[in-house]
């Protein structure tokens, strides 16, 4: 089932149930939210989830692209990606839970094809502020669906203080063999959807206190479904992929995880740019350059001649068209080339500085504050090009 098929099934599943689309933002979230990148799909309806009306009603459905900073150290294993898009579904205080899996599981298994007997969810255990979370667990028991109980893998919260809540997840087998141990026990289980019954908030000291309604949040990733229901591998061996994994072999000649690594970054970087962001030194900036570098890293580390003008402008149109973004393919690629040959300057720059005598032995806490203060040299890119120790 292609990327597109799994889309139109999935909102036209929940639009035959009540739920209005709302139509996905950008990657930079609404003014006020902490956080530097839209990171899942509630971020923009945060106000509605506390009680402010949607003017599209109680049951929604979208899908939102999204950028994770904290899977970025994950990216070249089969299931993390940097920028992704992700399907959500929202009760504004609506209906509950149960309803909310019982919808899940019946489009999983009938819409979307998947095999019941694949399947595995777990629920929230309880701690000691709020109980185990039995009215999931009494779904999953009626579905014949096996269940694990966990605590703090099964509680969704959005940082420190804010909207929280018991979550339910549901996993698919990837193995070879008949399913066998339980998602936290054994990798071949991959999640593929969290319902989440958002319903408190969590305050400063860590107290919990009813929000105005009872919400239910459920995310669920794209590219990971469609490589699952293609029957791929890794996410990186789905339909979104494929121009990169066409043109990419033919060009640079790369191992499996440095091809999915530079993928990923170059694609992302593609992104951040048409949503508005340029390369810089602090915030949303910087993580920016950072994909950027440890995608050009990689590229560097077997053939320093290799160059970003060399990416066919058919991958730039590709990913603009993806995320219906309006920057000219040309207006990003120009960016992404001048921040290449920013970082190819600083590298020689800093070759040339620790090659003094004063850099020859071990670097300490001492040289590497020297040489951010005073050469421009961050600690990342001088332990790649000097390490430390040595």
């Amino acid at each position: 089932m292609q990327t597109e098929t799994i889309i139109q099934t999935f909102v036209e599943y929940y639009e035959e149930r009540g739920h209005r689309r709302v139509t996905g933002s950008t990657l930079l979230p609404p003014p006020g939210d902490p956080v530097l990148f839209t990171t899942s799909g509630m971020h923009p309806l945060t106000p509605y989830l506390e009680g402010r009306p949607h003017e599209l009603g109680r049951r929604l459905v979208n899908v939102q692209r999204c950028l994770r900073t904290t899977d970025v150290d994950e990216v070249g294993d089969p299931t993390h990606l940097t920028v992704f898009e992700m399907l959500g579904t929202w009760s504004l205080g609506d209906y509950e839970g149960p309803q909310s899996l019982e919808w899940g599981y019946d489009l999983l298994t009938e819409g979307l094809g998947i095999d019941p007997g694949l399947l595995h969810a777990t629920v929230f255990g309880g701690d000691e502020q709020v109980g185990p979370d039995q009215d999931s667990l009494r779904v999953w028991q009626e579905r014949g669906v096996p269940v694990e109980h966990t605590v703090e893998d099964n509680w969704w919260s959005n940082g420190p203080v804010g909207p929280c809540g018991p979550d339910s997840e549901i996993f698919l087998w990837t193995g070879d063999t008949p399913p066998r141990s339980t998602p936290s026990g054994d990798e071949r289980w991959v999640e593929v959807w969290n319902h989440v019954r958002m319903r408190h908030r969590r305050l400063p000291d860590g107290s919990l206190v009813p929000l105005p309604q009872r919400n239910v949040d459920t995310g669920l990733g794209l590219e990971r479904l469609a490589g699952l229901l293609q029957g791929r591998r890794s996410v990186f061996e789905c339909d979104v992929f494929t121009p990169w994994r066409e043109q990419l072999p033919g060009l640079w000649h790369l191992d499996e995880p440095s091809l999915r690594l530079v993928s990923d970054h170059l694609r992302s970087a593609m992104v951040v740019v048409g949503d508005g962001v340029r390369p810089g030194n602090t915030g949303r900036e910087y993580v920016l350059r950072r994909l950027m570098r440890r995608a050009l890293t990689v590229l560097w580390r077997d053939d320093p001649t290799r160059r970003l003008g060399d990416l066919p402008g058919e991958l730039y149109e590709h990913t603009r068209e993806r995320f219906g973004q309006t920057p000219r393919g040309d207006d990003v690629r120009r960016v992404l080339l001048d921040e290449e040959d920013r970082f190819r300057r600083l590298l020689d720059r800093g070759r040339q500085v620790l090659s003094r005598p004063r850099f020859r032995g071990p670097l300490d806490e001492e040289d590497l504050h020297y040489l951010h203060d005073t050469h421009g040299l961050p600690r990342d890119l001088v332990l790649g090009l000097r390490p430390q120790g040595s």
